[in-house]
């Protein structure tokens, strides 16, 4: 397992403080709060800690309160609110500095057999051929803003590769691109075979980039300064197994934006078809005004 896969599987791991109560360490991938997939990724984990291993999560449904402080540890206080014969409910509150961060609930369910149906995987170009995001980025190192830059001069773990490429410092123009964009990722080396990680790495993971679908017809991006932007909730269904180092196609698209947010929805399936789980986001959108140029 390579350098930066590892940090990410010990970032996603809690520690048992008591019975109900574990901890986490803060990440940094460049941004001014501490990533959202990160706490969803380890709100997860510690919600699992507390719940019999015949049983996986099958929902989340979370609200993002308040930013998160990349310098401090996150305290998650499971609440046990139901064991029942076939499914089990927690609720989670990531705390800092004495305040909530973040609330999460979670359904686990026992596997049980049932009648089966999808909708078809969208047709998209396979992975590889495409360029990863990282490798885009790399591209416009000099113009990114100053805290990516050392993000970025580390492999990442996550690889993202965008079916349908685009410079985020310099987006299409308003109404050139619909509200839609696919892409696939996965870990960049072989992860442990724990059902749980992967759940918790596919949850970290979908919050890479579902904004971006509610952005483009508009031209903006966050990472030009020209809107403000953070998650406001995030929900996810898992419907079948998966495992996040093998390849994964994150279909999105936005349905509506208004009132400074934007809606998301996602779907994500294996290379062979089987979409594996559903994502639906709310996230602020809150165009800014330009930065006046500097005097020449």
């Amino acid at each position: 397992m390579n350098t930066q896969v590892q940090e990410l599987v010990e970032l996603l791991q809690v520690e048992q403080l008591e019975h109900n109560l574990f901890r986490g360490i803060s990440g940094d991938i460049g941004s001014p709060r501490v990533f959202g997939g990160q706490v969803l990724g380890q709100a997860l984990m510690a919600a699992a800690l507390t719940v019999e291993r015949d049983r996986s999560v099958h929902s989340l449904h979370a609200y993002f309160l308040r930013p998160g402080d990349k310098q401090a540890k996150i305290v998650y206080d499971v609440e046990r609110i139901r064991d029942g014969g076939s499914f089990t409910t927690r609720r989670v509150v990531a705390i800092q500095h004495g305040q909530p961060i973040f609330n999460f609930a979670a359904s686990f369910h026992v596997k049980e057999e049932g009648v089966s149906h999808q909708d078809p995987m969208p047709q998209v170009p396979p992975p590889d051929g495409l360029t990863s995001v990282h490798e885009l980025r790399r591209q416009h190192f000099d113009k990114l803003p100053e805290r990516l830059r050392a993000v970025l001069h580390a492999e990442t773990a996550i690889d993202i590769r965008h079916c349908e490429p685009f410079n985020p410092l310099n987006p299409p123009p308003a109404g050139e691109r619909a509200a839609v964009n696919n892409s696939w990722f996965r870990a960049s080396d072989r992860l442990p075979d724990d059902p749980v990680l992967h759940q918790a790495m596919l949850a970290y993971s979908s919050d890479f980039g579902l904004l971006s679908a509610a952005l483009l017809p508009h031209g903006l991006s966050f990472m030009n300064g020209s809107v403000q932007g953070v998650s406001l909730d995030h929900a996810m269904w898992f419907h079948d197994s998966f495992r996040m180092d093998d390849w994964l196609l994150y279909a999105t698209n936005s349905p509506a934006a208004n009132g400074a947010r934007g809606f998301c929805r996602g779907s994500i399936y294996t290379q062979d078809g089987r979409l594996v789980a559903s994502v639906a986001q709310e996230g602020l959108m809150r165009p800014q005004p330009p930065k006046p140029k500097p005097n020449s």
